[in-house]
């Protein structure tokens, strides 16, 4: 075989010693390595120079400064020092997702194209060893890497408005295990699920956090801790929406008295419901639009809570009715026909974001796959700042056209100059405009208060030119 690739796997020992790496040529080899070998070998492939087609994803190394996504890697991986593995590891997994990569043959031809180099690595590790990365790490611990995630984005501004929509969102595994079948859809055949359980911002359309869950868990188990979070997210009051999977009695119950958050969620539209609704007294509001207002009594509950209805039509003959129950003192017009339309802005975030780690599955160990769903929100925060500064033709691309078109498509190389690697791209669309944003970033940083210097690119500065 003329082709020769190396696959790295790393041996789950102390990364405070030395790594043993298993590679593969034309037969499987066992080598040792450390930091300084990793070091050494990095700052030798940029002296020889890279020529490849993934220098578009080296656009996002002043966003990770900007958003400082290497502190949060670092603090979730337990590392006490630049210059260790598993960081650079989970940055492998980042700009993966970032790339959209769906299977092992898109992942084992990422080698000598500016790939691994971006990570601070000298090597693409294989997917053995990323699980074995991720097995080291809790549920617990991602969740905490998606709330100080959260938080910075917050006061980052990416978080204005007061609306959070919440959502289940099922994705299809292959795990051998025997678990509960699920379906996408009521129109869909039934299947094996994880579900991932979604809170979006409703005006900017950015999430906030996510849970994760086996088929077997309810909206109920999976809804009320993520709400926990959202409380340490948002310092402020916002209104939750949900969809009519949120309206049971316990969550009801518990949303009811919460301090800061206020609820709108459907209301099944079963016959007791309709027959009271048909006894309210309704106050037309304009032509062929009624509302109307009840307490809803909570099963086994000594609990009320308020309900508001929409009536659409013109006679009783053709009246249609949408019922709510809600804790928020908006008035009723305003919560059905303002803030709950936009609830299908969640399903705009699917359709353009899906493909960043939240559309398959092929684990259903929770740790592992939470991880990976963190480091994909963090993806796309790193994306999402990106769009802001790309041409304004580019921005609304979906984050499969963004990877195809601009990460993995561009043909450039990397050297280094001083103390800067130099990033350069041939041919790249919207030359002047990525020029004028981009040349000389180490000003452009230090004037926004940012070190320019990369730390898992062992302190090197990036820049780019345009050919």
């Amino acid at each position: 075989m003329g082709f020769k690739k190396k696959l790295y796997q790393f041996r789950p020992i102390d990364e405070q010693q030395e790594v043993e790496i298993q590679y593969t040529k034309e037969r499987n080899e066992t080598v040792k390595v450390n930091s300084v070998s990793i070091e050494r070998d990095v700052r030798q492939m940029l002296a020889e120079k890279i020529s490849g087609t993934h220098v578009g994803l080296w656009l996002l190394v002043p966003e990770h400064l900007r958003l400082g996504s290497w502190d949060l890697l670092m603090a979730w991986s337990g590392a006490t020092s630049c210059s260790l593995v598993a960081p650079r590891l989970a940055l492998q997994v980042l700009h993966e997702s970032a790339l959209c990569l769906s299977g092992i043959r898109q992942k084992r031809s990422l080698r000598l194209k500016g790939f691994e180099v971006l990570n601070g690595l000298p090597f693409v590790a294989t997917d053995w060893s990323i699980h074995q990365l991720f097995d080291r790490h809790t549920v617990a611990e991602a969740e905490s890497l998606q709330l100080a995630l959260g938080k910075l984005r917050y006061v980052r501004g990416d978080y204005p408005g007061h609306l959070v929509l919440l959502d289940p969102h099922r994705i299809q595994t292959w795990t051998q295990r025997n678990v509960p079948l699920n379906r996408a859809k009521k129109s869909a055949p039934t299947r094996k699920t994880i579900q991932t359980f979604f809170a979006i911002d409703g005006t900017s359309g950015q999430p906030l956090s996510c849970g994760i869950g086996s088929s077997a868990v309810t909206i109920t188990q999976a809804t009320l801790p993520l709400v926990e979070r959202l409380s340490a997210i948002l310092p402020g009051e916002a209104l939750l929406i949900g969809d009519g999977e949120h309206f049971t009695i316990e969550m009801l119950d518990r949303l009811a008295d919460h301090h800061q958050f206020s609820f709108l969620f459907p209301i099944p539209k079963r016959k007791a419901v309709l027959e009271q609704i048909s006894t309210l007294p309704f106050i037309p509001l304009w032509a062929g639009y009624a509302v109307a207002e009840w307490q809803y009594q909570l099963a086994d509950r000594d609990k009320t809570i308020r309900a508001v209805v929409q009536r659409t039509g013109e006679t009783q003959d053709n009246y249609d009715y949408k019922p709510f129950a809600t804790t928020s003192q908006l008035p009723a017009a305003d919560l059905m026909t303002v803030a709950y339309p936009e609830r299908w802005n969640i399903e705009e975030f699917f359709n353009t974001e899906s493909a960043l780690g939240w559309k398959r599955a092929a684990t259903l160990n929770l740790n592992i796959r939470l991880g990976k769903l963190s480091l994909g929100m963090m993806a796309q925060a790193l994306i999402y700042q990106l769009r802001q500064k790309l041409p304004p033709d580019m921005r609304n691309w979906t984050a499969e056209s963004l990877a195809e078109r601009l990460f993995s498509s561009i043909d450039g190389d990397i050297r280094v100059k001083d103390d800067t690697i130099i990033v350069t791209f041939y041919n790249a669309p919207n030359y002047d405009y990525f020029k004028e944003h981009y040349q000389n970033l180490s000003t452009r940083l230090a004037a926004e208060g940012v070190d320019p210097r990369v730390p898992w690119l062992y302190n090197f500065k990036v820049d780019f030119r345009f050919k």
